[in-house]
């Protein structure tokens, strides 16, 4: 089989978006669930409309960007740990290259070749690349799930502000009195959605992930109402 045979099969796996799949479900989710349970919150303090509205802008703008932000941190220092791992492993190579040989020998032998076999094996990997062959066999580290700083925190942003425009659409709802249940229809059709596209994006099952969004979902919005309706009882 040709190399481009095989990267092509490679693609059919999903391991390679589990950066940005990952950070953009987060976001999504984050946003559909804060922005709700936010304006929820201050509908049930019963303010005036026009503060809800102002509420849910400041809330998107500020959600998306401590998103984007902490995950761009995150994913950084995840990028840290793999650059120091890699210049460890550098050093290691230096220092002690028979002991390196033997230590991915005993890693193949673990895995189930016999130790003839897997001596044959590392002598061709070290021939070639041995610091790949250790990144990768003894570190775990991938190029296909190689932490992305920059695309995780655009995926986090943008995801985030999709979703948190979902439950602000609902604040418009044509009478006063329609709001709260507008955001919550809304919300819940946008955790459904959620739900279902990240469950086929992954390769799982739909029901289990789409029914776990909509719990999470439903329990901060009611979890914030409840906060916002004795805010307004209490006259905080």
């Amino acid at each position: 089989m040709a190399l481009e045979d095989v990267y092509q099969r490679n693609l059919h796996h999903r391991t390679h978006r589990a950066g940005w799949l990952r950070a953009a479900v987060l976001g999504a989710n984050d946003g559909l669930v804060s922005t709700a349970s936010l304006m929820i919150g201050v509908a049930a303090a019963r303010v005036s409309d026009s503060f809800l509205i102002t509420a849910g802008i400041a809330g998107i703008s500020a959600g998306a960007m401590s998103m984007a932000v902490g995950e761009y941190v995150s994913v950084r220092a995840q990028n840290d740990v793999e650059e120091s791992d890699r210049l460890l492993e550098i050093e290691h190579l230096a220092a002690d290259p028979e002991g390196e040989f033997l230590e991915l020998v005993e890693i193949y032998v673990h895995r189930g070749l016999t130790r003839e076999l897997a001596r044959e094996v590392v002598e061709q990997m070290h021939a070639k690349d041995p610091l790949e062959a250790h990144l990768r066999d003894e570190l775990g580290q991938f190029e296909s799930t190689k932490a992305r700083p920059v695309q995780a925190a655009v995926a986090s942003a943008l995801s985030f502000t999709m979703g948190g425009l979902i439950p602000f659409a609902g604040a418009f709802a044509p009478t006063a009195g329609a709001v709260a249940v507008s955001i919550v229809g809304f919300t819940m059709a946008g955790l459904l959605a959620t739900g279902i596209i990240s469950a086929r994006s992954s390769g799982a099952s739909v029901l289990k992930p789409t029914v776990r969004v909509m719990i999470g979902g439903c329990l901060g919005m009611a979890i914030t109402a409840g906060i916002g309706h004795f805010a307004h009882l209490s006259g905080i």
